[in-house]
């Protein structure tokens, strides 16, 4: 497999190979929601939850007659509160230390609670004076420490230290304001989860409900690394893009692989898609290669059909002759203009080439497809906010089958939740302002402080680029120190060109870190 194929498996935005699809590979697209007692005896002081329940039964499918009919606002309500969402992999969270993460508007902490073994999340603040827990440690006794006054807290977020109460004095530690807010939490699909209510009510929320499974995630006969990605655009702009398989060719020019029947030379071809069923929960789709389905608040699932094949099959590569490939995509709303996606391309062929190359060389061609488009949506979010959101489809002129789940979405989005995420913090109303293009296409704080694999890459490359130049001078060195007797000319040739070998490799790899790790641009009129 050539590199520029490898990429565009490990790239979000690529849509397939032609596939048949037969429907039966998807059993019938049914949500079960679960029955969520009323709440408005229920407060939390920095949270306003809406005032929303849901039903026992299935979900009625309402079906697409026409995509490209603007939807009306509903009156069933899409609960943001009552959703499961994914915060990071497991394998780029540190047992060691707290991480930082933000959700919906609400600042969190992930922590490992070492005495229970398994990830917590608590609300990023201490209850003593507010301080950020994520900059606190986890102390010897596998509490979590807020570094401000010391306070400790266990992994229900009950206070078991309080250095400045005096021991022979009230035991202040057990009042109830003393303790942190704890979210319910669970790994799936190695991912931490969580359900974004403190209320003891949600306490057992996972015995009721559980987080979208994929199967594929976990099956250790599928290839399936994953990344994570900080956004400069919204959560709306982030999915109504990868629900959008038109653009790969032209936003992604010369970075994705093309297809042999084109209309002109970037290999863009009518692509037809149908809405099959739709409800609050989501949608289906169909695709000539496959099916794509959109479960809200935060899955972005493409699969193929049953029974098809990518090239030919061997029983080495895959179970049975099937040859499957998996776009998995978490889309998650941060703050307005802000999102984050974690993604994987679960695969049960050619797994070995996982095994044998770092997970962090798949993250530099998936992070250029990343930057490739992100001036443009960046600027797009901004056009849509000037029109209105709930304007989307007056504005837009969509005439053609490539954009109907596109067009899907903006009707879901506009008919159950009013064409706006219910942000935890209602002063979070604005888009923030465009910044530096070097710091909207930013790699190092977006990623790479975020992903192991991309932090130890750049780690060890510092010190290889650090090294170069100082075997270069010893290099040089050597051959001043050493007497003409002792070196003749041709090793002198030799050594010189050498040490200025080094020198260039040190200049090439500092160019290499910074496009890799920290800002690569991406201008289209000369790609």
């Amino acid at each position: 497999m050539d590199a520029l194929t490898l990429t565009s498996l490990h790239s979000p935005s690529c849509f397939f190979h032609p596939l048949p699809s037969p429907k039966s590979y998807f059993p019938r697209f049914r949500f079960h929601p679960i029955s969520i007692p009323s709440k408005s005896h229920l407060s939390r002081q920095n949270l306003k939850k809406p005032e929303v329940s849901t039903s026992d039964s299935p979900s009625i499918a309402i079906p697409v007659v026409d995509p490209f009919t603007s939807g009306e606002t509903s009156g069933e309500k899409f609960d943001w509160y009552s959703h499961w969402y994914p915060l990071a992999p497991v394998c780029d969270l540190d047992k060691r230390a707290p991480r930082a993460i933000r959700v919906l508007g609400l600042d969190l902490v992930v922590w490992w609670d070492r005495m229970e073994g398994q990830w917590r999340v608590f609300d990023d603040r201490c209850p003593h004076r507010l301080a950020p827990l994520s900059e606190g440690r986890i102390d010897r006794w596998g509490r979590l420490q807020c570094v401000y006054h010391g306070w400790c807290f266990d992994g229900s977020g009950s206070c078991e230290l309080i250095p400045q109460a005096p021991e022979d004095g009230p035991q202040v530690h057990t009042s109830g304001k003393a303790c942190a807010a704890s979210y319910p939490c669970c790994v799936q699909n190695k991912i931490v989860w969580f359900w974004p209510r403190t209320e003891p009510l949600y306490k057992n929320i996972l015995m009721k409900c559980k987080p979208p499974s994929i199967p594929e995630l976990d099956d250790p006969s599928y290839a399936s690394s994953m990344g994570i990605r900080d956004m400069s655009y919204g959560y709306e702009v982030l999915i109504e893009n990868l629900l959008d398989p038109a653009h790969v060719r032209y936003s992604h020019h010369k970075i994705m692989t093309k297809l042999l029947s084109s209309t002109d030379r970037e290999g863009g071809v009518p692509i037809v898609i149908t809405v099959e069923e739709s409800d609050i929960n989501g949608f289906l789709a169909k695709q000539e290669f496959g099916y794509g389905k959109f479960v809200a608040p935060c899955l972005v699932h493409m699969f193929p059909g049953s029974g098809s094949n990518i090239g030919s099959a061997s029983s080495s590569d895959s179970k049975a002759g099937q040859r499957k490939f998996h776009i998995i995509v978490y889309c998650i709303p941060v703050s307005p203009g802000k999102s984050r996606l974690i993604w994987s391309f679960p695969r049960n062929f050619s797994v070995w080439i996982d095994q044998i190359v770092p997970r962090w060389m798949f993250h530099v061609g998936q992070n250029l497809i990343l930057d490739s488009d992100m001036h443009l949506l960046h600027v797009e979010e901004r056009i849509i906010a000037e029109i209105g959101p709930s304007n989307w489809e007056k504005a837009c002129f969509v005439p053609t089958k490539s954009d109907v789940m596109v067009t899907a979405f903006r009707r879901w989005f506009k008919k159950y939740s009013s064409c706006q995420v219910d942000w935890a913090n209602k002063s979070l109303g604005y888009l923030p302002p465009t910044p530096p293009r070097e710091q909207l296409l930013d790699r190092y704080w977006t990623h790479v402080v975020q992903c192991r694999s991309c932090s130890l890459a750049l780690k060890v490359l510092r010190v290889v680029e650090a090294s170069l130049p100082i075997l270069s001078l010893i290099l040089i060195g050597v051959m001043a120190a050493s007497k003409p007797s002792v070196m003749s000319a041709a090793i002198r040739t030799a050594v010189v060109s050498m040490a200025v070998l080094l020198f260039a490799a040190s200049r090439w790899l500092s160019h290499f870190i910074y496009k890799t790790f920290y800002f690569h641009d991406y201008n289209h009129a000369f790609i």
